[in-house]
Parts: C-alpha cells; structure tokens; sequence
C-alpha cells in the first residue's frame, strides 16, 4: 500500500488504545471465570484497578494527541477531529469515569455484583464517549453515542436481581431509543435539505447564505437533532428517565451517569450547535433558552420534596444541565468557556457526593435516606464535613469552586444581554440552595435515631479528600482550568 494511502490513526490513538485495552480485559476475564464467588471478586477487583490504569494513560495520550497546538488534527475522512475543545472534555472524561470506578469496588463486592463485566463496560461507553466529542460529522456522531448508550443501559441493569435495577435499565433503554430515534429523523432531514453530513460542509454552506432564511425542513431537522441531544444530558421536558434510572441503577452506576455521560453530551451539544449550526444561532438559541431556564426551575423546585438523596441529586444534576446551558446560549467563545469552567467544577464537586453517599451504610445495608445522614457529624465528622463542602459548592456559596463556576456563567449571559436568563438563574440557585442546606442541617443539627455505624472504606477517603481540597481551594489557583477553558472555547470558534 503506497504511503499516501496509509490513513492517518494518530488523532484517534487514545480511543483506539482504550478499545484494545477494553477487548483485552474482556478475554482476560472470560478466561478467568470462575464458579466461586470471592474469585469472582477478586479477579473483578483486578481488572478494574487496571482499567483505571488504562484511563490514567488515555489522559496522557489525550495530552500527547492533542498538544499539537490550535491546529485541528482529522482521522477517517474527515469523520474525527481533534482539537483543544476535544482535548480539554475527553480529560473531564476520563478522570471522571477513573474516579468513580475507584469508588465503585467496595460497593460492588458487598451488593455481590462484582463482575469483571462493569469495569469493560465502563471502558467501552468512555470509547463512545470520547468518539462523541471528537465527531465532525452526523454519522460519527451518531455511531459515538450508540457506543456510548448500549454499555450505559446495560450497567443501568446491571444490579439484575433486583427489580428496582431492571426497571431503571429498561426505562433508560426505551426512552433512549426514542431519543435516539429523533437525532436519527433529524440528521435525516438535515442530509435530505443538504446533501451533506459533514460538519464542515454545513458550517461552509451556512456561513455563505448571507443572513438568509433556512428552509423550514432544515429548521426541523435541526429541532429534532437539540431534542434527541437534550435527552442525553437529561434537559427539561426529556428528563422523564433521570430520577427514575439515578434511584434504581447501583450507586456507583448512578455516579458514573451524572458525570461522564453528562459532560460528553454537553461537549457534543456544544459542537453541534456552535460548528455546523453556528450561523444558525438566531434558530437555536430561543430553544436552547427554554430549555435551560426549564430545567434550571424544575431542578430547583421539584429536589425540594425528595427524601432519597439519589433522587434528590437526580434532579439537581437537571439544574446544573440547565446552568451549562446558560453558556451555550450565549453562543460565543465565552459562553462556551463557561460551560468548560463549570463542567470542571461539576466534576469534582459530583463525584464527591456520590462518594460521601457510597459511604453510606448501616450494618451490611446501604441507605439512602436524607434523614440516614442525621447526626453524621458526630459518628463520622471527616465525612460530614466533606459532604457539607460539596453541597455549599453546589448551592454557589463562595468562597467554594461551585461559586466560581457559576459566576463565570452569568457574567457570560450578562455580556450577550441575556438578562432574563441571568436572573432566572440566579433565583434557581437561591430555591436550590435550600435542599443542599437541609442535608448540611441534618447531618449538624438532627438528634441521631440510628446512625451510620460503618467505617468508611480508604478509596472513597482517598476521593473525598482530593475532590474536597479542589473545591476548597480552588480559588488560590483557578488559572490551569480558565486558561485551558478559554484556549478550548477560542480554538472551537477559530476552527
């Protein structure tokens, strides 16, 4: 084969890494099956520690891939691009997914679920994840997303014996479907109006129309593709599937849900809207606006009467969807950066939670009740005092990271004459900080009926300590994630 012809592999070299590294764990443990159940166990330990491995170095392929300065690298015809935006979400990515497989060991072996089978799923959904935000194109994006969504409905379910597990993985695998179903029809009617699916082309053939009108097909074909997206982030009204899956699916699953899945979407969306779609802003930006301030105040109202602090953070995931919407209807470089700001910080404040939450137990049981957590601070203050951090950060209390992110966000909407959108944010944010505060109030001030009675496991101190000082002190040295969002966001409106 003549060296012209020999396709170009580097740009996708940290996914093609991860899915040869998944296929091997997958043999791996085939091979080692075994009937016995502590077996079972420890060889599931075993391939999870290296697949968290396999994550750390994906990272540091990311950075070699990606640190070729503003310029976009292409693989497959144009299909992938890399580029410091896919750069910058794939390391949210892949630290997120690393740190809840981390998390998610003990638990799995006290539920008897420790099988080989979760962490090779988990490798897999980021494989689609990570396509998802390299697409440059409606097929690949469609391709990264089904990757991404059939290793998700499966772990959905994977707490099999359990009728709460199955339903939530069903619920998800129906109303993904749909979804999927409605991004499908849309790129369908785009290509159909077009006769392209390449973002490129689009962006080419929209930044040419001199201010024209698009056709009234395109303009639905358009509507369908934000519907089918705004499921996957889980934006008001396609949110049906999130309180339901979060309460039913195994914690681990649950926290491994609200952190990559989400911050992959939103990359995705923001390509989406912002790349091909960015003449067409004057057509996007009423919907994406609608759907930010929806579910900014459905997150914020309907978390109140939530007992199950699953739920609870099910709907408060809906409420930062709708904050990091806030940026993306800006539609510029620095609303985007925004997004970039608070994504980083959701991060960290979210897999902090769920770790505080994984602690929680009382004998062999695990419990999920908000009134579970009353008198926290005397049986288990470290604990409480990194769960009362995150959830100050989530409500937007400075001098805490989750103030910083928000703030970058509305000074985004203020800047682009988006009051409305600012104010309603900014009130969201004072009704949410109601259902954060009770939590810190039940673990401070309730008398104890029967507390947590169970030492909490090293990996989840080990997390909750590192994700608590970032959010502490993130302040003193906020320059590494603003001056990468702002690079991310200005190479995104370059290219």
């Amino acid at each position: 084969m003549p060296l012209a012809e020999v396709p170009n592999l580097v740009p996708a070299l940290p996914e093609i890494f991860l899915a040869c590294a998944a296929m091997v764990l997958l043999m791996f443990g085939v091979f080692q099956k075994s009937p016995n159940a502590a077996e079972e166990a420890n060889t599931a330990r075993n391939i999870g520690l290296v697949a968290v491995t396999m994550l750390v170095l994906a990272v540091l392929l990311v950075a070699m891939v990606g640190g070729t300065g503003e310029a976009s690298l292409y693989a497959f015809g144009g299909l992938f691009v890399v580029d410091p935006f896919a750069s910058f979400f794939k390391v949210l990515v892949l630290i997120g997914s690393g740190l809840t497989l981390v998390v998610s060991g003990d638990y799995l072996k006290r539920q008897g679920i420790a099988r080989f089978e979760y962490p090779v799923l988990v490798l897999f959904a980021v494989i689609g994840m990570m396509m998802m935000i390299s697409a440059n194109d409606l097929i690949s994006l469609y391709l990264g997303l089904e990757i991404q969504s059939l290793s998700l409905y499966i772990i959905a379910a994977f707490q099999r014996e359990t009728l709460r597990s199955t339903e939530a993985g069903l619920k998800y695998f129906v109303l993904g479907s749909v979804a999927s179903g409605m991004l499908l029809y849309g790129s369908s009617m785009v290509y159909g109006f077009t006769g392209t699916t390449s973002f490129s082309v689009l962006a080419e053939m929209f930044a040419g129309q001199g201010g024209h009108t698009p056709s009234v097909g395109l303009i639905f074909g358009l509507v369908f593709i934000v519907a089918g997206l705004a499921f996957k982030v889980s934006a008001v009204p396609f949110h049906m599937w999130t309180p339901d899956v979060y309460e039913g699916a195994p914690t681990p699953v649950t926290a491994f849900f609200a952190v990559a899945p989400k911050i992959a979407g939103l990359a995705l969306f923001i390509r989406v809207l912002t790349g091909p779609f960015g003449d067409l802003v004057a057509q996007w930006q009423q919907i994406v606006v609608l759907l930010s301030i929806a579910s900014m105040v459905l997150g914020a109202f309907a978390a109140i009467a939530q007992n199950d602090i699953k739920r609870l953070m099910a709907y408060s995931s809906i409420g930062h969807v709708g904050y990091a919407l806030i940026g993306l209807a800006v539609g510029d470089a620095a609303g985007v950066r925004g997004v970039m700001v608070y994504m980083s910080i959701y991060l960290f404040m979210n897999v902090g939670a769920f770790a505080c939450i994984l602690a929680m137990r009382r004998g062999d049981e695990m419990v999920t009740q908000i009134s579970d957590l009353a008198g926290l601070s005397k049986t288990h203050p470290l604990l409480a005092l990194g769960l009362a951090v995150f959830m100050f950060s989530m409500a937007g209390i400075p001098p805490l990271a989750g103030f910083f992110g928000k703030l970058w966000i509305f000074l985004a909407a203020i800047d682009a004459q988006l009051y409305t959108l600012a104010i309603i944010g900014v009130l969201s944010s004072v009704v949410a900080a109601f259902y954060y505060l009770r939590i810190v109030k039940v673990m401070y001030f309730d008398d104890v009926e029967e507390s947590l009675d169970q030492p909490v496991g090293r990996e989840i101190s080990l997390v909750v300590l590192g994700t608590g000082l970032i959010i502490l002190l993130f302040f003193v040295y906020p320059a590494p994630v603003i001056n990468g969002a702002q690079a991310a966001a200005a190479a995104l409106f370059a290219g």
